[in-house]
């Protein structure tokens, strides 16, 4: 017996939200936890405050938050999934003569922990340790359109969520989820303008083994110098070798 019952109650309830594909009500949450359902109502609200739960009122259901993808991707996204990372973006360098990044989720930015520069193209903002906003990036892009779409809504609740950089690019949660859906039909994301005016990037995300997206992998490149989809096809390979490495399995 735990000698923190409420810390074991609450992790009991994470892992069993984890489990599901959808948001779930308390009742459910309740009896899968094996707790009294006011007890599960004040550790909900608990994570909440915490930002590890969101809560969906019009749904009366509860579902993940920010904070707990951010611990379930952090074991990928650290020293490991780096090292591996390196050998495979300096080969998508060698393919597509353009320079490649990965990056992860941050809250609502992407931060890039990998570059790796072609000879010779033009300088870029995504040095490592950058931050930029996830809903103009490609990399941000691929990963957004692989969450869950009640994550997607709890980053971005309202407009005030949607930084502007160069005039272009989603404003509203309407028009990001318009985007994320015409990307994962895609099967890769774009950006061109948005981040740095005169470059555009590809990127696909790379998958855990509960198929949540832990990094974007992306090339960028002149404007208008390279078919976008031809680009993508070496940039998804790299991203599904990445995915395999880490015990995920690739999408179709």
């Amino acid at each position: 017996m735990s000698q923190v019952p409420a810390a074991t109650r609450a992790l009991r309830v994470l892992r069993f939200l984890a489990s599901q594909p959808d948001p779930v009500p308390l009742d459910r949450i309740a009896r899968a936890c094996g707790l009294p359902r006011s007890t599960a109502y004040h550790l909900l609200h608990a994570m909440i405050d915490e930002g590890f739960v969101v809560h969906l009122p019009e749904l009366h259901r509860f579902g993940l938050g920010v904070a707990a993808f951010e611990v379930g991707s952090g074991y990928s996204r650290q020293e490991p999934l780096q090292r591996i990372a390196r050998r495979a973006l300096a080969d998508l360098v060698d393919h597509t003569r353009q320079s490649a990044h990965l990056a992860v989720l941050h809250g609502r930015d992407v931060l890039y922990v990998v570059e790796e520069r072609a000879p010779g193209r033009p300088p870029l903002v995504t040095d490592v340790g950058v931050r930029l906003p996830a809903h103009l990036a490609a990399s941000g892009r691929a990963i957004l359109a692989a969450l869950p779409s009640a994550q997607v809504r709890a980053l971005y609740p309202d407009r005030a969520a949607f930084v502007d950089r160069h005039g272009r690019g989603p404003t509203s949660l309407p028009a990001l989820r318009t985007l994320l859906t015409e990307t994962r039909q895609r099967g890769y994301a774009t950006e061109d303008g948005e981040i740095t005016p005169g470059l555009a990037s590809v990127a696909a995300p790379v998958l855990d083994h509960n198929g949540h997206p832990v990094a974007g992998v992306a090339v960028t490149y002149t404007s208008g110098e390279q078919d976008a989809g031809t680009m993508a096809g070496q940039v998804r390979r790299t991203a599904a070798s990445l995915t395999r490495r880490i015990g995920g399995h690739p999408p179709s």
